[in-house]
């Protein structure tokens, strides 16, 4: 995981290519409770991609769609939420991996404010659940995205925003 200051949301993709990284993945740490709870998915147990784990809202960039442009897609896809203009908070992290394919990606981390509205799981999952934000440690998720969420809740313990 970069610890440096991200750049700008429209500079992420020109950073990862600089970087020899041409294919992404999107996540959101979505939260309620002003910060104090966040949103896990339970991953089905015959998924190609850590069956059965936890995980955040995320998924891959399709070719040719901006980065945010596939968050939101994600999210309306794994969680049913609305479309329109994704309210994030001024924080991002990523992380780089070979996918199950082997090619070099990064994943992109970012953070929303939940809309208050019903969650409704994808078929990629079977359950969910909001957990106490500091209680992140004690879940399933990976080592990886256990660091992107410690960066947030960092960022939100300094009372500054990384970005």
């Amino acid at each position: 995981m970069d610890t440096t200051e991200p750049p700008a949301f429209d500079d992420l993709a020109d950073q990862a290519r600089a970087a020899g990284i041409e294919r992404y993945a999107a996540g959101a740490i979505v939260h309620r409770g002003s910060g104090r709870e966040i949103l896990l998915l339970r991953r089905r147990d015959d998924d190609t991609s850590h069956p059965g784990a936890e995980s955040l809202p995320s998924g891959g960039v399709d070719p040719g769609e901006a980065i945010l442009e596939g968050l939101s897609r994600e999210l309306r896809e794994e969680i049913g939420r609305a479309s329109g203009a994704l309210p994030l908070e001024p924080f991002v992290t990523w992380f780089d991996y070979v996918s199950r394919h082997g090619a070099r990606k990064r994943q992109f981390t970012f953070a929303l404010p939940h809309d208050g509205a019903e969650v409704v799981l994808s078929e990629e999952h079977t359950d969910l659940r909001w957990i106490p934000a500091e209680e992140y440690a004690d879940s399933d998720l990976t080592p990886q995205v256990k660091a992107a969420v410690r960066a947030w809740l960092d960022g939100r313990d300094a009372g500054s925003a990384p970005l």
